[in-house]
C-alpha cells in the first residue's frame, strides 16, 4: 500500500489550515514555514482543493486560504480524492492486469484492502484529528519552533 507526497502534504497542509484558521485566513507561505512543504507544491495542491470546494481563497492584504466547509464535514480520504491521489494496495492500480494483463491470484483481497482503507479514512475528519492532543502538542511545538526562528532572524 502506498499514499504518495501529494496525498501526504494534502492532508497535513489541510489539517495545519484547520488548526489555524480560526485566525483568519492562512497564507500558503505560513503552512509552507510550518509544514516544511514546499511553497510551489502548495500552490498546486490548494488548487485541485480549491477546484474541489474544500478551500477558498481570500484576496489582498492579510488573504489566503480558509476551509470553504467545517472541519467535521472534510474527511481524510476526501481530501486524498480531491488531489486525484489513490489509496490503492493492488500492484496494477486497480486495473486487474497484474499478471501479464491477467487478474493474479490475490487482486481481488488486495482491491478489498484498499476499499477498507479508504473506508477508515473516509471515517476520520479533520475536526476529530484537530480535537487529538498529539495533535494539538505538535502543533503547539511548531509554533514555538517558528517563533523562536522569527525571533532569531530579527534579532540585529
Amino acid at each position: 500500500m502506498r499514499l504518495t507526497t501529494k496525498g501526504r502534504y494534502a492532508v497535513t497542509a489541510m489539517l495545519d489550515l484547520a488548526l489555524h484558521g480560526e485566525q483568519g485566513p492562512i497564507s500558503l507561505a505560513d503552512i509552507s514555514q510550518r509544514q516544511a512543504i514546499s511553497l510551489s507544491y502548495l500552490e498546486q495542491l490548494f488548487a485541485r482543493l480549491r477546484r474541489a470546494q474544500l478551500v477558498r481563497s481570500v484576496r489582498g492584504p492579510g488573504g489566503g486560504y480558509l476551509l470553504a466547509i467545517t472541519p467535521d464535514q472534510v474527511s481524510v480520504a476526501r481530501v486524498i480524492d480531491a488531489v486525484n491521489e489513490s489509496v490503492d494496495a493492488t500492484r496494477c492500480q486497480g486495473l486487474s492486469d497484474c499478471q501479464q494483463g491477467n487478474t493474479c491470484l490475490t487482486h481481488h483481497l488486495w482491491c478489498e484492502l484498499s476499499h477498507e482503507i479508504h473506508g477508515f479514512l473516509d471515517g476520520i475528519s479533520l475536526g476529530e484529528l484537530v480535537e487529538r492532543q498529539e495533535v494539538r502538542q505538535v502543533a503547539a511545538r511548531q509554533r514555538q519552533e517558528l517563533d523562536a526562528n522569527t525571533i532569531a532572524t530579527s534579532a540585529p
